[in-house]
Order: structure tokens, then C-alpha cells, then sequence
């Protein structure tokens, strides 16, 4: 017998995987201004300014330095 509980949760997509600026730092939390104007707090440490890698509320990395570019679609 399978676990229906893991069925389901296949069935939903990943979080995903953001970027943007770290605007303020706390214990343990940083606070990350995405490229649309979003917010998101995120458990993690990273340096003021720096680009940083969200998914899920985790800083998964910091990201390179480079130009962005925002293509509407």
C-alpha cells in the first residue's frame, strides 16, 4: 500500500527558487527585496546588498553578482 499523503504531495509543484537583493539583516533571518517590488524573509545569514537565493522561506545561496534583465512576457 502506498502513503497517500506522499501521492498527494507530488501532485504539487515545487517552491520556487527566487532572487534578489538582501536589503536588512537579522539574528538568523534576512530580509530579501525581489526584482518585482516583493519581500520575502527568509531563515539564513548573508551580507548586506548581496544577491541571495530563496526558496521556501530558506536562503538556499547567495547568488553571483550580475546585471538583471526582466522580460515581460
Amino acid at each position: 500500500m502506498h502513503n497517500v499523503y506522499e501521492q498527494f504531495r507530488q501532485l504539487l509543484p515545487d517552491a520556487p527558487l527566487q532572487v534578489g537583493t538582501v536589503t536588512e539583516i537579522g539574528t538568523g533571518v534576512i530580509t530579501v527585496q525581489l526584482p518585482g517590488g516583493g519581500v520575502v524573509r527568509a531563515r539564513g545569514s548573508a551580507a548586506l546588498g548581496q544577491k541571495a537565493f530563496v526558496r521556501d522561506g530558506v536562503l538556499e545561496a547567495i547568488a553571483p553578482y550580475l546585471t538583471l534583465e526582466i522580460i515581460e512576457i
